[in-house]
């Protein structure tokens, strides 16, 4: 890597061999040194503090979808299910669970609920932080069941989770994004993210501390032979260290300098317009977006114009990222309810129930009833809706 303070040999030498002569150039010393490599970390404490709290953009796409998707329904054939579904424990709503369980798996890829039993019969349902999970694992590589850590980490105990090898029954229930790596654990949108995230974070901090010294542009120290000695080793080496330890990273951004003798302080054609901080973050701030499938339109981005208006992009949103997701959660759900209430526990979203679909459903109704072609019982199977000659009575 080229260093700006490294002196390269014969900087100053005279071709075919010619003693050396000291010039009276002046050397340029940097002012505004490069940060040493860094970003995002991946584990899950650094992205819920840097990526979730700290991130208006990632912090607005979790809820969004934790929100949106909580809101649908889920209902089941079987009364006892759809009365789990809905029951709370005391404290903490349904809704409140589910939208939790949904924001671990956007934040850790990874989600977790377990079953409050009664007897053999699940009574309530509630969520499980990620990082307190831990698959155990047999000498094949199939899952045996979960470890949970409960208190401060090496003070508190452990809680197990088997899972019966002959039915399949866990009291846990997990689901996980896929995660091309593992076989075990998801990778969430925030960990693909993570670089946007780290960059959108960066730039607040660097154009807060700009204007906190004075919205000053970076510039150059030039050392001047003719108001004194030129520099010796120590002092250079002495005014490099200093720089680098007082005038490099975004807190020192724009801070001012105290130069002495023969210092003189040249300002360089690099300002914040020509560094487009607002466009670099805009930038970031779409990339996050797009990692957790949220039109930018909805946060507010300017410059998108993939959908004609925000009631297309609201409905994009829907149909791309929050019903698929209501979906593999509510097949999930069904298959491990199964092992406790039979085949009958199968789940499905109440997408009717969603105020976004409204004008899609509309549509989709006046469409069967102008069908001559079919029957009255096909125009309900289509709209998702029993039969008329079903009695059965749903929940």
């Amino acid at each position: 890597m080229f260093n700006l303070f490294r002196r390269p040999p014969g900087l100053f030498a005279v071709p075919d061999a010619q003693p050396p002569e000291r010039k009276a150039a002046r050397p340029l010393v940097a002012a505004q040194l490069p940060r040493r490599a860094g970003g995002l970390s991946q584990d899950y404490a650094s992205l819920c503090r840097d990526g979730f709290a700290r991130n208006p953009i990632a912090h607005r796409c979790v809820r969004l979808i934790a929100e949106s998707a909580a809101s649908v329904p889920l209902r089941s054939s079987d009364a006892q299910v759809t009365k789990l579904l809905t029951r709370s424990l005391p404290g903490r709503s349904a809704v409140e669970t589910l939208e939790s369980f949904y924001g671990y798996l956007q934040l850790g890829g990874n989600g977790f609920l377990e079953t409050v039993l009664s007897g053999d019969t699940p009574i309530a349902l509630l969520t499980h932080r990620p990082d307190t999970m831990k698959m155990g694992t047999d000498a094949k590589g199939q899952a045996t069941g979960w470890t949970q850590a409960v208190g401060n980490a090496g003070g508190g105990r452990t809680r197990r989770f088997p899972r019966d090898t002959a039915t399949g029954r866990c009291a846990l229930f997990h689901m996980r994004l896929f995660n091309p790596a593992s076989d075990c654990h998801g990778l969430s949108p925030l960990s693909a993210a993570a670089a946007a995230v780290d960059l959108h974070n960066r730039g607040a901090v660097w154009a807060k501390a700009l204007l906190e010294n004075s919205a000053r542009p970076s510039g150059a120290l030039v050392h001047d032979p003719a108001s004194g000695e030129r520099l010796t080793e120590d002092q250079f080496e002495r005014l490099k260290s200093e720089l680098e330890r007082n005038f490099t990273g975004p807190n020192a951004a724009g801070r001012p300098l105290v130069l002495e003798g023969g210092l003189d302080w040249k300002t360089i054609s690099m300002s914040p317009t020509d560094m487009d901080f607002i466009q670099l973050r805009r930038e970031a701030a779409r990339e996050i977006a797009l990692a957790f499938g949220v039109p930018p339109m909805l946060l507010g981005l300017p410059g998108d114009n993939t959908y004609a208006n925000y009631r297309e992009a609201n409905q994009a949103f829907w149909r791309q990222t929050i019903i698929p997701l209501v979906t593999k959660t509510a097949t999930g759900l069904g298959d491990w309810l199964c092992g406790f209430f039979g085949e009958d526990a199968h789940i499905l979203p109440d997408l009717d129930a969603v105020p976004a679909l409204a004008e899609e459903r509309a549509v989709l109704w006046k469409r069967l009833s102008d069908a001559r072609f079919i029957s009255q019982d096909e125009a309900r199977s289509l709209a998702g809706l029993n039969p008329a000659s079903d009695t059965q009575v749903q929940p």
